[in-house]
């Protein structure tokens, strides 16, 4: 298997192809009504259920879990449960997040609860949920109840920072410790289970573990403040949302809420833009981005990935994980830093 930066698409590639016949295998056993949707939701057929050639994501979180068994020592295989079972509660978040945040695309297609209506949406996601706990107790893994665990940890996790993302909504003083404290929880949190899974089912001790779970975690916050520097300023093409999205919908992402509490002029037009009664206009949008580099918000969030690289780094040679794949992870790390935006 190839690696470094150069072979990370061989990494994904290879991760996803041991993925998806077990992911498909899982799906398969949902009621008819749930796998019709799910399926549409992961691009295996349209919405009368003929097969349809979609893009499918990058499967970061399952790849993540193979990768950290691997680098304990494990065969991928071992840990094919866990990986099954994590991609299974990312889209279960997936389906959610859409309905809440009025998403009509994702990938470039229309979102399930678009073609199939925001309640069948949301069972589907129940019903991944469900079919997520169902996967890892069926694989008779000795890790498989504590594994558990960990997945219904990080599920509420995840709840909890959905629901400070949304009340941050209705605010106008939301502080970045406490912006970073939701992105923790909302998107970091599952990284880090996935890392820590991943050794877990490779047989990996406590410690060990959890150096793979920090690892995971910091690569987790880097990933959203880089997605957050698209959310403004990425190609819409790669992004496939359009762009200044972000702004728009006055999302109160990380290099909006530091410019907000920069102190600064810029800072504070950006904060009577975001307190507008009306529609924010394309042009409102491009000056709300130029207002969020002149008040440094960009600059702290590029910083700042840097230092998240820098720590996922150093806990990931603490993990001590076997050479080869310490350079795949270290590949995937530098990958998704270094999305262009």
């Amino acid at each position: 298997m190839s690696t470094g930066v150069d072979g990370v698409p061989d990494t994904l590639a290879a991760g996803r192809a041991l993925l998806d016949p077990a992911l498909r295998a899982a799906v398969g056993t949902l009621p008819e009504s749930m796998s019709r949707i799910v399926g549409h939701h992961f691009g295996w057929w349209d919405e009368h259920g003929a097969p349809v050639e979609a893009p499918a994501g990058k499967a970061i979180r399952p790849n993540l879990v193979l990768l950290s068994a691997r680098a304990v020592g494990a065969d991928a295989e071992a840990a094919l449960p866990a990986a099954v079972a994590v991609e299974l509660v990312h889209n279960f978040s997936l389906l959610h997040d859409d309905v809440m945040d009025g998403d009509l695309t994702r990938r470039h297609r229309p979102t399930a609860w678009r073609v199939f209506g925001s309640g069948a949406a949301i069972l589907a996601g129940d019903a991944l949920l469900t079919l997520a706990a169902d996967v890892l107790t069926a694989s008779g893994h000795p890790a498989a109840m504590s594994g558990l665990q960990e997945l219904n940890s990080t599920v509420l996790n995840l709840v909890d920072g959905q629901s400070a993302d949304m009340s941050f909504e209705r605010r106008s003083d939301v502080a970045l410790p406490e912006c970073l404290t939701m992105v923790s929880a909302k998107t970091a949190s599952l990284l880090g289970c996935s890392c820590a899974l991943g050794a877990s089912f490779g047989g990996a001790g406590p410690e060990r573990a959890q150096r793979l779970r920090r690892f995971g975690t910091r690569l987790g916050l880097a990933f959203q403040l880089v997605d957050d520097l698209l959310g403004i300023w990425g190609d819409p093409e790669v992004t496939g949302k359009p762009v200044h999205s972000d702004l728009r919908n006055r999302k109160k992402s990380l290099p909006v809420v530091a410019a907000l509490n920069s102190g600064t002029a810029a800072g504070g037009e950006l904060a009577e833009l975001y307190e507008r009664a009306t529609e924010l206009s394309e042009k409102d949008a491009v000056r709300a981005a130029e207002l969020v580099t002149e008040a440094g918000g960009r600059e702290w969030c590029l910083q700042r990935v840097e230092r998240c690289e820098r720590e996922a780094h150093e806990q990931l040679r603490l993990a001590d994980p076997a050479p080869e794949v310490a350079a795949e992870l270290s590949g995937l790390t530098r990958m998704l830093t270094s999305r262009k935006y």
